[in-house]
């Protein structure tokens, strides 16, 4: 989840998905009313479904391509996977918070979203097995690049990650991994978002 100030232009083809996905359907049955403002709402154990604004800017960062596999790392509600599945071939999402994964995963499969695999598990090692990706998305704030999702990104892929305190406004990273496999890293915007839980 993740809050933001800023207003970055938005890619049409995001932001006709941003209109396509249910948001309705990712949150809890009272904040259903509630589901298609601009901004984050709690879905339990401490989580929440980030800004409608920040998960548009996120995925336009990522310059996504229709044949892309990408890997996400914190899944929450599987808003953000759904977001993606609309744009790519096949998305792999991860969340360490076991009932959320689950509830995660059966919303998606309702929906139909069944180019999205989902698993348990701690997000800092990524999904090697499934790697490499041409984009990795972090919706949660990490104090330092994992180094097991730099080697899981494809050389000339992108990671979006939001770097920084808990808590604390953090900047999230645009990261850039050149074809002969040095990385550029830039600043994109002030956001904040809930910490990365496991290793981090």
């Amino acid at each position: 989840m993740a809050e933001a100030a800023s207003g970055a232009r938005m890619d049409a083809s995001v932001l006709a998905v941003i209109g396509k996905v249910p948001r309705h359907e990712f949150v809890p049955q009272e904040l259903k009313p509630h589901a298609y403002e601009n901004r984050p709402l709690p879905i339990g154990y401490g989580q929440t479904i980030s800004q409608p604004y920040i998960v548009a800017a996120m995925t336009k960062l990522l310059n996504l391509k229709p044949g892309d596999v990408v890997l996400e790392i914190g899944s929450g509600s599987g808003y953000q996977a759904a977001v993606l599945a609309e744009l790519v071939r096949a998305v792999y999402t991860i969340e360490i918070i076991e009932p959320l994964a689950q509830q995660a995963a059966e919303r998606l499969r309702r929906l139909g979203y069944a180019s999205v695999h989902s698993r348990i598990g701690d997000g800092y090692f990524g999904w090697p097995e499934a790697g490499p990706f041409d984009s990795i998305i972090v919706t949660a704030a990490a104090s330092h690049v994992p180094p097991p999702l730099l080697r899981q990104l494809k050389p000339g892929g992108r990671m979006v990650i939001p770097i920084g305190a808990p808590f604390m406004t953090q900047q999230l990273m645009l990261v850039e991994k050149a074809r002969d496999g040095t990385v550029k890293t830039r600043q994109m915007m002030a956001v904040r978002f809930v910490p990365l839980t496991g290793r981090r």
